[in-house]
């Protein structure tokens, strides 16, 4: 077996992975991670990015939901992997995803993007429903 995941939800997954992990060849590599983000998770951090990307020019520019992305993730976690673009007129930063965030980081990435979004006067479509229910 050269890669597997196994998410650890019931007995028979646990016994599964314990089997696995007993019969790995030395040297095999064995991570565990928290839980993935959730989908209701990722669709609220879509909702606040669009949000603001309607809402917050930056620094002149007009930035779009995937711009303003890369912007949080690098608020959350400072991790400068850069490197030239193809034709040497400037860097293209490699590394950023929210795909594999833990359900915790995705916690800590909207919470980032809500403060943001109150020190920035951004109205969340979120809250606008939220105040037109009640």
């Amino acid at each position: 077996m050269s890669r597997a995941l196994v998410i650890l939800d019931s007995p028979m997954a646990r016994s599964r992975a314990a089997s696995w992990v007993m019969k790995a060849p030395a040297g095999t590599r064995c991570e565990f991670k928290a839980s993935k983000r959730s989908l209701p998770q990722n669709d609220r951090m879509w909702a606040m990015l669009t949000d603001i990307a309607r809402q917050v020019p930056w620094h002149g520019l007009t930035l779009k939901p995937d711009d303003w992305k890369l912007i949080f993730l690098d608020g959350l976690k400072r991790e400068l992997r850069a490197v030239p673009n193809l034709d040497g007129t400037g860097f293209v930063n490699i590394g950023r995803s929210s795909s594999d965030l833990t359900k915790q980081e995705m916690t800590d990435l909207i919470e980032l993007i809500f403060a943001f979004g109150a020190q920035h006067g951004v109205v969340f479509a979120d809250d606008r429903e939220a105040s037109h229910a009640a």
